[in-house]
């Protein structure tokens, strides 16, 4: 289990990571979400201690990370999967990782078949590796440990269709075996698929985290009209909050059946009419951080 705990860092006057807390859980993959400079990977770092925080602490199974005798058996880390020694094999950077943890010299293959490097790759240098074929060297490294907890940042990242679907499932074996997975991605769909708890960080704090579920279920209600000013003045007066999007649809908390009532009530056809959670993850990722992208800042 992963335990974050108002956690704050700050870069003289920028505060990167604003009293963030929040738990990943054993037997269950976590997505940790964000726009670019959230305070995601900040966080990241936090946890396997490449970064001091200002405040608070992040503990690894009750522990922080410096306090673990042998890390890479409790901890299996992917932060940056260029982040390797260009100028040596993928078998020798595993062989290093097996030698340092004190592992039997067959983890590095089995490390190498679990990941479907062969052997002609493993023996190339990493320089003349495609960013795909880094990501499975830099999983295989992160697993070697057998570690109970696992910590990535964007691995499916350079990955095919096929090799997205690889790492998918072997993340919910993982998980399903009792493991701990935290998982950064931008791929929102394969977190969608394969999270179970979701987090969602902006500007440095947490602005929504729970089940899949319940942040599915809480996205409220979609409404479309061929006159949607009319359509939001009657859910005003009828004691809805209503949201208006770009698009030219309006968004509330209200239940759909509701919404419709009112619809019906002011004699005004509606266009579209759904819960918000059948737009998916992707939907609520945007609302949820809509003053934190790039994108929304410009306009």
């Amino acid at each position: 289990m992963i335990s974050i705990e108002s956690l704050t860092v700050r870069y003289g006057r920028f505060t990167a990571v604003d009293d963030v807390s929040f738990t990943a859980r054993s037997g269950r993959v976590t997505g940790f979400l964000g726009p670019n400079g959230a305070g995601k990977s900040t966080t990241m770092r936090v946890m396997v201690g490449l970064t001091t925080p200002t405040t608070g602490q992040a503990l690894i199974d009750g522990r922080p990370f410096a306090d673990l005798p042998n890390p890479g058996l409790e901890v299996g880390v992917l932060l940056d999967a260029s982040a390797q020694h260009a100028g040596r094999t993928g078998r020798e950077i595993l062989t290093i990782a097996q030698r340092t943890m004190g592992l039997p010299k067959s983890s590095v293959e089995q490390m190498l078949h679990k990941v479907s490097l062969t052997d002609t790759e493993a023996d190339r240098r990493v320089r003349n590796y495609s960013l795909g074929m880094r990501q499975r060297l830099g999983i295989a490294t992160a697993l070697i440990g057998d570690p109970e907890v696992l910590i990535l940042d964007e691995p499916a990242n350079g990955l095919d269709p096929a090799g997205i679907r690889w790492m998918r499932d072997l993340l919910r074996e993982y998980a399903d075996k009792g493991g701990t997975v935290l998982l950064s991605s931008h791929l929102l769909h394969e977190i969608e698929v394969i999270a179970d708890d979701i987090v969602v960080i902006g500007n440095g704090r947490i602005v929504a985290q729970g089940t899949k579920a319940e942040l599915l279920e809480a996205a409220g209600t979609v409404v479309r009209a061929a006159e949607p000013l009319v359509l939001g003045r009657a859910m005003q007066a009828a004691g809805l909050a209503v949201t208006a999007s770009q698009d030219g649809a309006l968004r509330t908390d209200a239940e759909p059946a509701r919404v419709g009532q009112v619809a019906l009530a002011a004699g005004i056809a509606l266009t579209e009419l759904r819960s918000a959670d059948s737009a998916g993850l992707e939907e609520m990722f945007l609302e949820l951080t809509a003053e934190t992208q790039r994108e929304g800042a410009a306009a």
